[in-house]
């Protein structure tokens, strides 16, 4: 059945749908060949939203709410692509998934929430798999510039050695920007479902929590500060890893283990040399702020001046035993926002223009769109990948 869209946007009048909103208005305007929507449960909000970023009156809306069945099922049938940032996912987006699932309509998301996309896939990966449904989660800052980052690095490592490499490090070396209220949000949901229910504490402690039936070695931690004898620095624990990590060990998983059995990865946040880095690496890995009240609330974000400051730079080092490779990934926006809001953008006109050979079923963004979305991002998005010295 022909589809009235290609990509509805679901929470475009909140603050993060608002920029994927304008980012599609701009990017992917008269001409593009997309047809988009934007979808929320209060028809003035949307038109008050489309009115503000600019995007064109006859950008249409869609009533959607996640209280409203009928309303989703509607949704769902009327696209290809189901883009949508409404969260924390695991309060709100259990029905949608399985909407999309049972449609066999793709999906798009920015969860950083891993015992809840465990649920998912136990739930809903076979069922994808025979409706064609392409679901992908974590295609914002958690967890693209990671899980394309590797991707992009062991595609070299082969081309250049001939093996993956089975060792790689994810080190944060810059980063200016704030995490998304939903972000913070996300965290605080699933510590408090964590509290009700010890299955999913223990998801929240095993690093092979998304690869349901399959474990490999033992994984580096990162949950203290350490000195880094590869990069000759301090690190520190980066708050993403615990997301980032699962993401990129389902992804060597699904791909049939193109990373090798005995694949290992770990992120960390650069502080520096000496005692000046050690104390900053302390510093942060004693921060509590993400859990305490504070900071931007779901809806809220930084204005569009701290969002056009943002920046951030990861280094990968690979390495095999005899061997090093590196490589770098940046973006130049806010990550939580203004990065984000365009990285997932890409990921649906990916799933919707491009000739991906990728079939039904639960996926993470890098076996799922690969190099096509790389193209996508350095050509569009502000993002860059390249192979250091």
């Amino acid at each position: 059945m022909e589809k009235t869209y290609d990509i509805v946007v679901y929470g475009a009048s909140g603050f993060t749908g608002r920029l994927v909103a304008e980012y599609l208005a701009k990017q992917y305007g008269a001409g593009s060949g997309v047809r988009w929507a934007m979808a929320g449960r209060n028809a003035e909000k949307l038109a008050a939203v489309r009115e503000e970023i600019g995007a064109p009156a006859s950008t249409p809306l869609v009533i959607a709410d996640a209280d409203d069945p009928d309303s989703i099922q509607t949704m769902v049938a009327s696209t290809k692509v189901v883009l949508t940032t409404v969260g924390p996912y695991q309060l709100y987006g259990s029905d949608l998934v399985a909407t999309c699932v049972k449609a066999g309509t793709d999906y798009v998301d920015l969860c950083g929430e891993p015992p809840w996309m465990r649920q998912m896939i136990d739930a809903h990966e076979d069922t994808a798999k025979q409706s064609g449904a392409r679901i992908i989660f974590s295609c914002g800052f958690d967890s693209i510039p990671f899980d394309m980052g590797v991707h992009f690095l062991q595609k070299a490592a082969r081309e250049k050695f001939g093996n993956p490499m089975p060792r790689v490090r994810g080190r944060v070396r810059k980063m200016q920007g704030t995490f998304s209220g939903g972000t913070a949000a996300s965290l605080k949901a699933t510590m408090a479902a964590a509290m009700k229910d010890p299955s999913i504490l223990e998801l929240l402690r095993n690093p092979y929590s998304l690869t349901p039936g399959a474990e490999g070695p033992e994984q580096p931690r990162g949950t203290k500060p350490i000195y880094d004898e590869v990069i000759e620095s301090w690190c520190a624990p980066f708050i993403m890893a615990p997301i980032n990590t699962r993401n990129v060990l389902r992804s060597n998983f699904i791909s049939d283990y193109s990373y090798g059995n005995d694949f290992q990865y770990d992120e960390m946040f650069v502080t520096g040399p000496g005692e000046k880095g050690e104390a900053i690496a302390n510093a942060i890995a004693n921060d509590d702020s993400m859990s305490k009240e504070g900071g931007p609330k779901p809806g809220e974000g930084p204005s569009k001046e701290e969002r056009e400051a943002g920046f951030y730079d990861v280094l990968f080092v690979g390495t095999d035993g005899t061997n090093t490779i590196k490589a770098v990934v940046t973006g130049d926006k806010d990550p939580g926002y203004g990065s984000t809001s365009k990285m997932i953008t890409e990921s649906a006109v990916c799933l919707v223009q491009d000739d991906l050979k990728t079939g039904g079923g639960i996926w993470t963004s890098a076996p799922a769109l690969g190099d096509h979305l790389i193209k996508r991002l350095v050509a569009n998005a502000g993002l860059t990948f390249d192979i250091v010295d």
